[in-house]
């Protein structure tokens, strides 16, 4: 394991100070402030009462395995068989099982720059080299095939939506990239955690390309349940009964009240009110920003606004700090999602209501116009 080469979330050091001061505006959260759907409230007060404190399966609840295959049927026209699904601990968890079965130590794992920085921690602490690839505005952050020849990689993960852009992949960059891998053997994995939160189009997932793709999700973003910490990973079949023991071995099951809540989290008309909810913000911080910063474009996914802030300074994190310290406007430093340019980016989240946003505008208008 080579953890010396972590490294720590930044937005953790502003999340700390920020909650020293009550009247902080948050943008650093990546985190819905809205409830999920009243019927998991509910389903878990039914699986207290009935004493379900045991551990499930391994691969996760039969019933809850069946609700996420009518998903894809339903969301996707794809068909996925129950058994390929495996609940996880949060996403993270299902992270190190695609990771586990798809490289070896000292394996090389393409990742772009920008990127969730979990994505690299994991591939350190087991013991796997990531590759980053630049990506940047000029293809709206997308990697293209082209970026992937004379590289010796192993597995591809993107993320579609994005964090920290918000951008998605098209289905036809999609479907390039999945013939790229199975061409040249390399397993890919997508991450599809903010499906659901797309606001113009609907997001293709790559089992649409590849049935072999190792695709993640999770209950923590568009279904409002982050605390709940569960995740899902669709595995080839036949690699199916390998990543159910690494499950097994890794975390045994996902948290069991966790799964009979979400047993009731596919309430569409609930969820279709939280995307509409989170547009709205969307449409409003972006039209406020566009103003004060450098947006490349408008999301089309996720909760994130990526914002240049090159004409204010070469160091966003240090910005950061004093836009904190200085009118309690709390943002997220670009440096925590790669080395490509981000020291010019900061990352606004739209996870609260629009007069909360509202407020953090404001303060910035007038203390962006002293910065000059």
């Amino acid at each position: 394991m080579r953890c010396e080469n972590m490294s720590a979330f930044i937005v953790m050091d502003i999340v700390r100070e920020a909650v020293k001061y009550p009247n902080a505006i948050h943008f650093e959260i990546g985190q819905p402030d809205l409830p999920p759907s009243p019927k998991v409230k509910q389903a878990l007060q039914q699986a207290i009462e009935d004493n379900q404190f045991s551990y499930t399966e391994s691969l996760g609840l039969p019933a809850l395995r069946e609700k996420i295959r009518e998903f894809y049927h339903r969301t996707y026209q794809v068909d996925v068989a129950p058994h390929r699904i495996i609940l996880t601990p949060g996403t993270s968890g299902a992270f190190l099982v695609a990771y586990a079965s798809t490289l070896n130590q000292g394996d090389k794992l393409g990742l772009t720059d920008p990127a969730y920085p979990c994505y690299k921690n994991f591939a350190y602490m087991m013991d796997i080299q990531p590759e980053f690839i630049p990506v940047d505005k000029q293809d709206y952050y997308q990697l293209a095939p082209q970026q992937l020849e004379n590289r010796q990689i192993k597995a591809l993960q993107i993320s579609s939506p994005a964090n920290p852009t918000g951008n998605i992949y098209t289905p036809e960059r999609l479907q390039v990239l999945n013939e790229y891998c199975i061409a040249n053997q390399i397993a890919f994995i997508s991450d599809e955690l903010y499906h659901g939160l797309v606001y113009d189009e609907q997001a293709a997932t790559a089992l649409q390309f590849n049935p072999n793709a190792y695709v993640i999700n999770g209950f923590s973003k568009y279904f409002c349940m982050p605390g709940m910490r569960l995740g899902w990973i669709i595995v080839p079949e036949e690699k199916a009964r390998e990543a159910e023991i690494v499950a097994q071995n890794i975390f045994i099951s996902a948290p069991t009240l966790s799964q009979y809540g979400a047993l009731a989290a596919f309430d569409y008309d609930y969820l279709d009110e939280i995307k509409g909810i989170f547009q709205e913000r969307r449409d409003f911080l972006y039209n406020e920003l566009k103003a004060l910063f450098k947006i490349e474009f408008k999301p089309q996914g996720a909760f994130y606004l990526w914002a240049d802030v090159s004409d204010y300074t070469q160091d966003s994190y240090e910005f950061a700090k004093k836009m904190l310290a200085e009118i309690q406007v709390a943002a997220t430093p670009g440096i925590d999602f790669g080395e490509n340019g981000t020291k010019h980016y900061l990352r606004f989240a739209y996870t609260r209501e629009i007069a909360h946003l509202r407020e953090g505008v404001e303060r910035m208008k007038k203390w962006l116009a002293e910065q000059k």
